[in-house]
């Protein structure tokens, strides 16, 4: 059977103060070498989420294993909303880190952007063995977040649920197809708060 860790689903307003206070500098995560071992200095992230995912990273790291050997499994599901979405996203190259066996997949519901141009390739050159989907809904601002005019960039794997509830898959990173987030929501006068709760395939997230 696959493991299914979920992150907490939080309300847009969880992530703003992270968005815009001073935490939202780009960090190494090659600073921490204990949780993020041999990567490279110029793969950065914001250092809020990095903060927030180092308050339970080894905790989740010992259920993940925990979880894997009691299942006999290798399979692992990251999911999450907003600063949920963030961390797991982390967490996406955090566990492959250190169970190198682990099948890691991520899905996001939206995801702010986490981390530089150098983490979104990253992010992307692992694709082939942890694929990562990251899904918006509508004209939702977070996603635009922190702006790529500060250096952040969203790996590829992007969904954006239109007005009709259509899904469209966007290549690349950072689509500017107005059939995608950063063409759909360009700019925060764009964008509308109340989508960023959903409906995700009928499903609204909250606290």
């Amino acid at each position: 059977m696959p493991l299914t860790y979920r992150n907490a689903a939080l309300r847009d307003r969880g992530s703003l103060p992270l968005l815009t206070d001073s935490d939202i500098q780009l960090t190494s995560l090659a600073l921490n070498p204990i949780l993020f071992p041999g990567l490279d200095l110029s793969i950065m992230a914001h250092q809020g989420f990095i903060s927030a995912h180092a308050l339970s990273a080894t905790d989740v790291l010992s259920a993940v294993q925990t979880t894997l050997s009691k299942f006999s499994t290798s399979r692992v599901l990251l999911t999450g909303h907003s600063l949920g979405a963030a961390i797991a996203l982390l967490h996406s190259v955090y566990i492959p880190l250190h169970i190198p066996s682990a099948q890691v997949t991520y899905v996001g519901y939206g995801l702010p952007r986490v981390g530089n141009q150098d983490f979104a390739n990253y992010v992307d050159a692992h694709a082939s063995v942890t694929p990562v989907t990251h899904i918006n809904n509508q004209e939702d601002p977070i996603p635009i977040l922190p702006g790529r005019f500060l250096g952040f960039h969203h790996p590829s794997g992007e969904i954006h649920i239109q007005d009709s509830l259509a899904w469209v898959a966007c290549a690349g990173q950072d689509n500017p197809s107005t059939e995608c987030i950063v063409g759909d929501v360009p700019n925060l006068l764009a964008g509308n708060e109340t989508d960023h709760d959903g409906p995700y395939n009928g499903i609204e997230m909250g606290c």
